[in-house]
């Protein structure tokens, strides 16, 4: 316990300094009501003490609840406004780094492989996603107002304001010889200030913002991967169909993910009610197609991407970032199926590939969590085997071949359905670990834009998976002073490649979206350093 509370206490204290400047204004604010409602409330407050000691108790206790009861919401009104997820405008933002959403919490960044983003899972149990922050409302709550995003009454930043802010410090040269960035209001949806918006450059990791939107649209946020098993008729032959479930696990502690030990507890129930108790094991990876290996190559970041595989692959018992993996994803989980199978009763043969026909019967199935709660992880986690299995399942469900070219041109015709800006745009796979991706900012900060769109409250979980500055994600040990609760984003790193995409709250209150794209940095740190102060202006200034 001594251990969790040091580990805690620090967050504790940037948390407590965050909401106190608020929390003085809030209280100075209530004060003039509180007084009129305490006065108010006097009169009966006398009359329940006037009762005295032969009044029967339960009377005096329901008159001094009800007058409290009173009192305590007159002080709450008085603390608004409140937002559509009960939340005190004024403090959302700040409290939303408190809150648990969906998701997986990562930290640093390790360029080591000249890859993406590396998680950081320390004091999490294995196999358990980790809770992430929920991102301030910017949606209406049920027969709320039809907007969603509202901003502060004050003027919107001008062009000039943010250029005098952004522009020194966006030509610090740690930036590389290429750097864009755009700032947008998430309300209005206007740019408010853009350099080099529409200058395609290379977007390391954020390009999972393009696939989350690109995969909720073509699927729908409660979409679920289903894997099963099949009873081929006549052969005793039981085939594991892979239906493209990136979070399936082998490990008794699931976490809530659909795991293989409960399918086979299922396949082994249904067997036995058909008097078998010895098969033929083998398993079905059919849906998807052409090679599993990135064209990076072999890859610690990266599992080969297959439509059935337990625990991304992973030979340990790490739950994100890099580390060694099975060469065979398919086959190593057909073995532990196996094995799950033999614990229930059920003897198998040596499993082998193979293709379910349409006449087998269908026999037990395990369903992921809603796809909502798989983007929230692939976010927060900058998790690239989710990224590639959601590129591929938005080609499998717009008839594109699954592929990693399929999935990148699927995902790049989700988004021209969504009339998004994609002049210069080249997506060809769904984590961003490929060099040849190209993405602007006006592409990523339209994104961030349509998920907090009133119209498609089915793209919201691309918001609340972004890490939040200071408290979660790649942005854990970042924006520890500032703007720490007030920055949300997706980092991006590959060599000579920094990247940033996310959303801010500014000084007056408002909802930015903001992307920043550098190429050809030599530092990372010194890079993302430069980004993070970039971020951090845009939350301290009105910028007019």
């Amino acid at each position: 316990m001594v251990r969790v509370t040091d580990a805690v206490r620090p967050r504790l204290a940037r948390a407590a300094v965050i909401v106190r400047p608020r929390l003085a204004r809030v209280t100075a604010a209530a004060k003039p009501q509180v007084a009129r409602l305490t006065q108010a409330a006097k009169p009966q407050l006398e009359r329940i003490t006037k009762a005295g000691p032969n009044a029967r108790s339960w009377q005096y206790t329901a008159g001094a609840a009800t007058a409290g009861l009173a009192l305590a919401a007159g002080v709450v009104t008085a603390a608004g406004p409140w937002d559509s997820s009960g939340q005190r405008t004024a403090e959302r933002d700040r409290a939303a780094a408190l809150e648990r959403a969906g998701g997986t919490d990562h930290g640093r960044v390790d360029d080591s492989s000249g890859t993406t983003d590396v998680p950081d899972t320390s004091g999490v149990a294995a196999g358990a996603p980790h809770p992430a922050p929920s991102a301030a409302s910017v949606l209406t709550g049920l027969g709320g107002a039809a907007n969603t995003v509202k901003s502060a009454p004050a003027a919107l930043p001008t062009g000039t304001g943010l250029a005098s802010v952004l522009g020194p410090l966006l030509g610090d040269p740690a930036l590389g010889a290429r750097r864009t960035a755009v700032v947008v209001d998430v309300a209005t949806g206007k740019r408010l200030y853009g350099a080099g918006a529409d200058e395609a450059l290379t977007p390391a990791s954020t390009t999972k913002i393009a696939t989350a939107v690109a995969a909720l649209s073509a699927l729908g946020g409660e979409h679920r991967f289903t894997t099963r098993t099949a009873l081929e008729p006549g052969t005793k032959e039981v085939v594991l169909v892979g239906g493209g479930d990136p979070t399936l696990t082998a490990r008794a502690e699931t976490g809530g993910w659909a795991d293989l030990r409960t399918l086979a507890g299922r396949t082994a129930t249904a067997l036995k009610k058909r008097g078998l108790t010895r098969v033929t094991l083998s398993y079905d990876t059919t849906l998807y197609a052409g090679t599993r290996v990135h064209p990076i190559g072999a890859n610690p970041n990266l599992a080969p991407v297959t439509s059935l595989s337990a625990d991304e692959g992973r030979t340990d018992d790490s739950v994100s970032g890099p580390t060694a993996r099975v060469s065979d994803p398919a086959a190593d989980a057909t073995r532990t199926f196996a094995e799950f199978l033999a614990d229930a009763g059920i003897k198998t043969s040596s499993p082998g590939p193979s293709k379910a026909t349409e006449r087998a019967e269908s026999l037990a199935t395990v369903s992921s969590p809603p796809l909502s709660v798989l983007v929230e992880r692939m976010l927060t986690n900058s998790d690239n085997d989710i990224a590639e299995a959601l590129a591929r399942q938005t080609a499998v469900a717009t008839g594109v071949r699954a592929d990693f070219a399929g999935g990148g041109k699927a995902v790049q015709a989700q988004l021209k359905k969504l009339g998004l800006p994609l002049t210069g745009v080249r997506i060809k796979d769904g984590s961003g670990l490929d060099r040849q991706d190209r993405l602007t900012a006006d592409l990523l900060t339209a994104l961030l834009v349509k998920a907090g769109d009133a119209a498609r409250p089915d793209l919201r979980p691309v918001l609340t998976g972004l890490p939040v500055a200071g408290f979660t994600g790649t942005l854990t040990s970042r924006y520890t002073e500032g703007a720490a609760g007030v920055v949300r984003a997706k980092t991006g790193t590959l060599s000579g490649v920094n990247t940033l995409a996310g959303t801010v709250v500014d000084q007056d209150g408002r909802l930015l979206a903001f992307a920043l794209l550098a190429s050809g940095t030599t530092d990372p740190a010194a890079a993302q350093a430069a980004l993070d102060r970039a971020a951090t202006a845009l939350a301290g200034c009105g910028c007019r």
